[in-house]
């Protein structure tokens, strides 16, 4: 179980990212009253958190329901996270779990930022959801393991919380080259575990006679 919460907690901890979001947070807020920036992080936090729990626990069982199978689900999560481990790494503009040029256009002029585009599609992005989803496929629906992802959830949530909070000093005392080695650090970690999630589905498929 051990194993579980630790490619949990490294597996959301690199789709959600927390620092990307929190640097963000800070260039679109630089002006805001500290009370208003952190209703705005609370709400997002809450939103977000509200959205991946519902795909991790509830995701799996919607998409069994339309006829796909778990190797399936394992091999599609890890390609989707394998891509979004690549644009992390080679650090690529415009990448997976970036905002397009038109959404940061679009964020500077809304009103409600914890909506769009913190809540989604930053902290509750596509690779976030899919990394819930097959979390708790992976879990093959023990109560004990889902706990274990739903914790790891909540866990990596609360940290997003705090750095949001602390967006503006976080920005201040990480240069950009630490930032940079981070996000390269949990995209190698996430690119072996997308890797280990396609070899999984693949095998369980049976496509490949072992």
């Amino acid at each position: 179980m051990l194993e579980t919460a630790l490619k949990s907690l490294t597996t959301f901890f690199a789709t959600i990212g927390p620092i990307e979001a929190a640097v963000l947070f800070a260039t679109l807020t630089p002006k805001m009253p500290r009370p208003e920036r952190q209703m705005i992080a609370v709400r997002a936090t809450i939103i977000a958190s509200a959205i991946l729990a519902f795909f991790t626990l509830l995701g799996g069982p919607i998409l069994s329901e339309l006829g796909v199978s778990i190797a399936a689900l394992q091999a599609a999560g890890g390609i989707i996270l394998l891509m979004i481990a690549l644009d992390m790494i080679f650090a690529r503009p415009g990448g997976a779990i970036k905002l397009t040029p038109s959404e940061g256009a679009e964020a500077q002029t809304r009103d409600d930022l914890a909506v769009f585009p913190l809540a989604t599609p930053l902290l509750a992005g596509p690779g976030a959801m899919s990394a819930g989803i097959l979390l708790a496929a992976n879990a093959s629906g023990e109560p004990f393991g889902l706990a274990i992802v739903t914790g790891a959830l909540v866990c990596i949530m609360g940290v997003t919380l705090v750095l949001l909070l602390l967006a503006q000093e976080l920005n201040r005392i990480l240069g950009i080259t630490a930032q940079r080695v981070l996000i390269r650090v949990f995209g190698i970690l996430l690119a072996a575990i997308a890797m280990q999630a396609l070899f999984n589905g693949v095998k369980a498929s049976g496509l490949i006679p072992t």
